[in-house]
């Protein structure tokens, strides 16, 4: 129970659905109708689906190709976890910085909706790393790809409730949202580089 909670709270964090709300409202703004606005947010949900998906079941088999060893690439997601967390903090917020690509998207379902708002380069490491053929079952791994699908759903279900949950949060809230989900996503990477340096050195020494 305790690794599924952990692996829903680094999801969560990652995809950010809060953070998302924002986003979907400025690039749906022009849309007259509410259909109009649901088929932007079905679009976009599906293809964050697709991409997330991808890396579940490839993201292994390019890292064998490559010879990539599970450690170095754990290092390595921690890392770009970390920065990316960092960004959350200490940077624009996820949705001021992800607002100021929407007038720049040619399709704002896909750009910046679903990529790199929901389907962010995090969620793509993450789902590589929640899902390693070496440390996790297929029962698990099942699991994992469960929870990413449940997040995603919530995230549709959010945007579909987008106007009235931003009348009660506010851009405001939304912002310290994601500060308070990039502070866990740090502890959360941070935990996964030791873990691959430790996992790498005893490797070595054995």
């Amino acid at each position: 129970m305790d690794s599924i909670i952990h692996k829903f709270v680094l999801l969560w964090a990652v995809i950010d659905p809060v953070g998302t709300i924002p986003v979907f409202i400025a690039v749906t703004a022009a849309l007259k109708t509410t259909a109009e606005k649901n088929k932007v947010a079905l679009k976009a949900i599906f293809i964050a689906a697709l991409v997330l998906i991808f890396f579940v079941v490839a993201g292994e088999i390019l890292l064998d190709a490559m010879e990539i060893p599970l450690p170095a690439f754990q290092v390595a997601g921690g890392v770009v976890l970390f920065l990316f967390a960092l960004t959350m903090i200490f940077g624009d917020s996820k949705p001021e910085q992800e607002l100021g690509l929407v007038e720049k998207a040619a399709n704002a379902a896909v750009f910046p909706l679903a990529i790199p708002s929901i389907a962010s380069p995090g969620a793509m490491m993450a789902a590589v790393l929640l899902t390693d053929n070496h440390r996790y079952s297929l029962m698990e791994q099942t699991i994992t790809t469960s929870l990413i699908l449940v997040i995603l759903l919530v995230t549709l279900l959010l945007m579909l409730a987008a106007n009235r949950i931003v009348k009660i949060i506010g851009d405001t809230g939304a912002s310290v949202v994601s500060r308070v989900m990039g502070l866990i996503l740090s502890a959360v990477a941070m935990n996964a580089v030791l873990s691959g340096l430790f996992k790498y050195y005893s490797s070595i020494n054995s």
